[in-house]
């Protein structure tokens, strides 16, 4: 997974955003830490604000659809 952007809504906070954006649990939140000096996870980002999600983190599950009607 190349390094992604991810940008926060209002009253986001870090955890609610890689977990909505990228369904990366509290194992990401460290190396997200790592790569964003100056963010915090106990407070709420401001809208728009840019939120690099490292390669290292670990990569989203795969997601399987199943569709029950034609």
């Amino acid at each position: 997974m190349a390094d992604v952007t991810l940008m926060a809504l209002d009253g986001d906070t870090l955890d609610a955003l890689i977990w909505r954006e990228a369904a990366l649990g509290p194992a990401a939140l460290q190396p997200v830490l790592a790569a964003n000096p100056g963010l915090s996870t106990n407070v709420e980002l401001a809208a728009g604000a840019p939120v690099r999600l490292p390669a290292t983190a670990d990569t989203p599950p795969v997601r399987t659809i199943r569709q029950i009607w034609d």
